[in-house]
């Protein structure tokens, strides 16, 4: 079920006029889509958008703006002060329920491995996933079932039971989630590619904390 975004029609407007309107709480945005022909120019509520960016970012939307109807897109980018980290503008594509797309969606780690019980660390590689598939299946979310995971173990992209219809664009081999033993018993190569997952890890956060200081 696509979640609704309430949004408002505005004119092509001036720097400080933008300004104005985010200190009025809303924030600037863009359709853009070959039905809509040119870019249709909105607003929307900042707290609102807020909340997506919190949940779902990635999931189809229905749009609704006024006298314009409803329309199914997904949020392909947002721009943030670089200081504050507030939401300045945001894009939306429209898109065909019907077509197949290609978008991210969200890894669910459900469970709790044998590995951790047993004091191991567990080391989550992927947040998000690149699907395609065709719009309307598009899910709000993939389990990552860990409660078979023991030490040294791990799960890749080929483990993952995706729905119907959904395919991955990453290799099969790619890994996901993994268990590491505790600290006093990892070996020199777990402790090397620790530094290396936790390096693109953090990359990961970085982009989380984005959305979540606002």
């Amino acid at each position: 079920m696509s979640t609704t975004l309430q949004a408002q029609p505005r004119a092509k407007t001036t720097k400080g006029e933008l300004r104005r309107l985010r200190n009025e709480g809303k924030v600037p945005g863009v359709v853009y889509g070959k039905e809509l022909g040119a870019a249709a120019a909105i607003a929307l509520d900042a707290k609102e958008l807020t909340a997506l960016l919190r949940g779902n970012p990635h999931g189809i939307l229905d749009l609704a703006v006024p006298n314009r109807g409803s329309q199914s897109v997904l949020l392909t980018d947002v721009q943030r002060d670089t200081l504050s980290g507030q939401v300045l503008h945001v894009d939306f594509h429209q898109i065909n329920l019907n077509e197949t797309i290609k978008a991210e969606v969200r890894l669910d780690v459900q469970g709790e491995s044998p590995g951790e019980k047993e004091g191991g660390m567990l080391q989550l590689v992927l947040h998000e996933l690149e699907v395609e598939c065709v719009a309307k299946n598009l899910p709000a979310s993939i389990p990552v079932d860990i409660s078979a995971l023991g030490f040294g173990e791990h799960l890749t992209v080929g483990d993952l039971k995706l729905p119907e219809g959904v395919v991955a664009t990453a290799e099969p081999d790619t890994v996901v989630v993994s268990i590491l033993a505790p600290q006093k018993d990892r070996t020199e190569d777990e402790l090397e590619a620790m530094d290396d997952a936790a390096e693109e890890n953090e990359q990961h956060e970085r982009a989380a904390k984005a959305v979540e200081t606002d």
